[in-house]
């Protein structure tokens, strides 16, 4: 939640807060007691004065609790202020004091003309009160509005977005209830409320009546009950705003209008941009496929193309008998490696599903990393290459807490990844170190081109080939989400003599002591 919406939010709560203690019944008690009260503190401290005070005087004095009744209670306090200061003005201040008893005609003249002038004097007071009022709900209104209006343009979801719009309208019109209605399927559905919630009736009423004109502006329809405002943005409907339970005065019909202008705008916006993201998820997807299948169909040529034509050739009786025992050999090699550079493809395949299905949930237990190391050399052919990878691992490795499974994919790939780029006769080296207490660093070390420092950071995407790669672009991908699910990292630098050195990083296992 922004701060703006923060403030709106605890701006309005205080509102309501206020709104609910300030009825008109508690206004008027209000009133009425700060006039009396203010006329019996007024009332005591004149009364020791009362023989040195003219009738003129006391008349003036007697304003103030008019004044007091007429601002906190309004118009009808400040009548009752009128006549409780007659009384006070006739019974303490006129001879005969303590009776009603008027006396002379002047002080019936004094009486009148307090009377007469007080009783408009809270007449005029009440409007400026009432107008001062008004002023500042309008104020408040346009502040509020102009707040909302700061919201809409964000970059909200569309379902959040409307949220916001009819919280806030609810708000500001203190209206019993707001919807918001978009066209879906030829009909307007009710996309968010706030408020009182809709009975079945009020969802029917809300629905305009097929072959029926419908007002759409702020002039309240009597077989309703509710306001409706059209949403258009650019000629082009875009929904229907309603609210109910409150009263749209003619000063807030323009803005309010002004304002389902506004949101039809940002509504508008925010289901283009959604339909921009459903567009651009759709073509990034096909892209994939595209590329996917490229890929895919690219790395099953090669080898299907050898594998078949290594076998009608062992299979062809003319061709086959022909053949002595070292090119027999040569070719079942052939289809030997070419099998294993299918079944590696299958699995990068059925790894990145898993990854994308997203059940990937790494099962870590202890091992060693040099039994890992000799498990994942026994299962790797040597291809073309006519020597096993050179390992430095010192003995006293600490244990490591990993998923042997996909650490060994990770570290396979890797292989793989170099056995393709390291020239046939040159050594490709594993090694580890411990880094800290709490992890080591694995490294795959070739003698190939390397990768330029411009492309480090791509290389573990999806379908990323080095130059002249013949792989599928997925090896480096699946060993960077493996590491990931470990919460490690992965990363390419420089081979001291030149090539890539590929180095990821593994958990140390915990002590027996803290396991326990």
């Amino acid at each position: 939640m922004t701060p703006t919406s923060r403030a709106m939010m605890e701006h309005d709560i205080a509102r309501r807060e206020d709104h609910d203690t300030k009825t008109p019944r508690g206004l008027s008690i209000a009133g009425s007691s700060a006039a009396l009260a203010s006329m019996a503190v007024l009332t005591l401290a004149m009364l020791p004065f009362r023989g040195e005070l003219s009738i003129a005087t006391t008349a003036l004095v007697l304003v103030m609790p008019v004044v007091v009744g007429v601002v906190i209670g309004g118009f009808r306090v400040g009548v009752i202020s009128v006549v409780g200061g007659f009384l006070v003005y006739d019974f303490f201040f006129i001879p005969p004091y303590l009776t009603l008893d008027v006396g002379a005609t002047e002080n019936w003249v004094a009486l009148g003309v307090y009377v007469v002038i007080m009783l408009p004097v809270a007449r005029v007071v009440a409007s400026m009160n009432t107008a001062r009022t008004q002023a500042r709900q309008r104020a408040m209104q346009i502040r509020q509005l102009f707040e909302l209006s700061a919201l809409l343009v964000e970059d909200k979801p569309l379902e959040d977005l409307l949220t916001v719009i009819v919280t806030a309208l609810r708000d500001v019109f203190d209206a019993h209830q707001v919807a918001l209605l978009l066209p879906r399927d030829g009909d307007l559905e009710i996309a968010a409320s706030a408020g009182a919630p809709l009975t079945d009736d009020d969802r029917l009423r809300l629905q305009p009546t097929p072959g029926m004109p419908t007002s759409l502006d702020v002039n309240q329809p009597e077989d309703t009950g509710f306001f409706r405002i059209a949403l258009v943005a650019a000629g082009r409907p875009i929904g229907m705003l309603t609210v109910s339970g409150t009263e749209i005065t003619a000063r807030q019909r323009e803005p309010l209008l002004l304002f389902a202008n506004q949101i039809a705008l940002a509504v508008e916006r925010a289901q283009l941009r959604e339909q921009a993201l459903r567009a651009g998820l759709t073509e990034e997807v096909e892209r994939l496929a595209r590329t996917l299948v490229a890929a895919v169909s690219h790395d099953l040529r090669a080898p299907l193309a050898s594998i078949k034509a290594s076998s009608s050739t062992l299979a062809d009786p003319q061709l086959g008998s022909g053949l002595d025992g070292g090119a027999r050999h040569e070719l079942s090699v052939l289809i030997d490696t070419q099998v294993d550079r299918l079944a590696a493809l299958v699995t990068n395949l059925l790894d990145m599903s898993r990854v994308q299905a997203g059940v990937l949930q790494p099962r870590a237990g202890i091992t060693r990393l040099h039994d890992l190391v000799d498990t994942v050399l026994a299962d790797l052919p040597l291809g073309r290459r006519n020597r096993p990878p050179i390992l430095d691992l010192p003995d006293d490795l600490p244990l490591i807490d990993v998923d042997v499974v996909l650490i060994a994919r990770v570290l396979t790939n890797l292989l793989e990844n170099a056995t393709r780029h390291a020239p046939k006769d040159s050594p490709i080296t594993i090694a580890a170190r411990p880094t800290d207490p709490t992890a080591i660093t694995v490294s795959v070390t070739d003698h190939g081109p390397g990768v330029s420092p411009d492309r480090r950071s791509e290389i573990f995407g999806l379908f990323i080939r080095r130059h002249g790669d013949s792989g599928s672009g997925l090896g480096l991908a699946i060993a960077k989400t493996f590491i990931d699910a470990h919460r490690q990292r992965i990363w390419v630098e420089d081979a001291p003599g030149g090539g890539a050195r590929f180095c990821f990083t593994l958990p140390i296992a915990a002590p027996l002591q803290e396991r326990s």
